[in-house]
């Protein structure tokens, strides 16, 4: 049978497009250290990847863009991040909140004030799930510096899953916070917390295995990754004993289309019986959508 076409698909990283790419990332501008990165690049993590999606034309509403993309491929839902600036993805979720729901980027650089906007974010924005780039911090933060812990055990408290980047971080800064190892730790301490890798985790994709065999909350997400190039252990895994626990993330419009996404897909070596759960219903589980 191979991919299904009907089960409405939940992306779990999907961007609106606003503004040019260059200013979606000028967070990331105090680390970089290399002229390409920091003056040509139109998104840090360029160099790896090509057919880069365009921004949207300046007349055009980029919610009905997404909205008809998303349409055209199948995809039910999408998380999206929101802050508390009047954005388009904010405007998106209130506009279409059977079709979106938030994320909110936490920063454990802020100490108990990040804290307090996570519950903000959750009270008034209706988010269902914290997001964390390490790598992305200034000064950065280990995925198990005790800076992070206070996020962790709200997010317990809020019942929320937390979603982290790991693995060698594309934008060239350094990886060490990112090291998928690192994760161990956070479970043994927080084992009701649910923790959902992004980006890949390589090149400790076994080692992700092997803790997702180890700890019942832990899970991963295909973001950031073009599916020719999804990692054969987490493939092999999600066939046997981690088909509950391998979601879909897309990376549009950031790096990937969905188009070209979507035309690798069904080509992934997933069972058929893996298929429904990859696209929609762990994700469902997890984020209680």
């Amino acid at each position: 049978m191979g991919m299904p076409s009907d089960v409405g698909a939940i992306d779990l990283m999907l961007g609106i497009p606003e503004g040019s790419k260059k200013n979606w990332y000028g967070f990331l501008r105090a680390g970089l250290m290399d002229r390409e990165s920091k003056d040509e690049f139109e998104f840090p993590a360029q160099y790896m990847f090509k057919e880069v999606p365009k921004d949207i034309e300046p007349d055009a509403d980029p919610i009905t863009t997404v909205l008809n993309e998303m349409d055209h491929f199948g995809i039910a839902k999408a998380m999206v991040g929101v802050n508390f600036e009047r954005s388009t993805s904010v405007e998106a979720v209130q506009r279409h909140p059977d079709r979106f729901f938030g994320s909110f980027e936490v920063n454990p650089n802020r100490g108990m004030e990040g804290v307090r906007d996570l519950v903000r974010a959750v009270e008034e924005l209706g988010v269902k799930a914290a997001t964390a780039f390490p790598a992305g911090l200034t000064p950065q933060v280990p995925i198990n510096d005790k800076k992070f812990f206070p996020l962790y055990a709200k997010c317990v408290e809020l019942d929320i899953p937390i979603c982290v980047c790991t693995g060698v971080p594309g934008p060239r800064v350094p990886m060490a916070c990112q090291k998928t190892e690192l994760i161990d730790e956070v479970c043994w301490f927080f084992p009701e917390l649910k923790f959902v890798m992004r980006h890949g985790a390589e090149p400790w994709d076994e080692l992700a295995v092997k803790l997702m065999l180890k700890w019942p909350n832990l899970y991963y997400s295909t973001s950031a990754f073009a599916p020719k190039y999804y990692p054969e252990p987490i493939v092999q895994y999600a066939n046997s004993r981690g088909a509950d626990k391998v979601m879909y993330a897309g990376y549009f419009p950031m790096g990937l289309s969905l188009e070209r996404i979507f035309a690798e897909l069904p080509n992934v070596g997933f069972e058929d019986d893996v298929w429904p759960k990859f696209l929609r219903e762990n994700a469902a589980r997890v984020f209680k959508l």
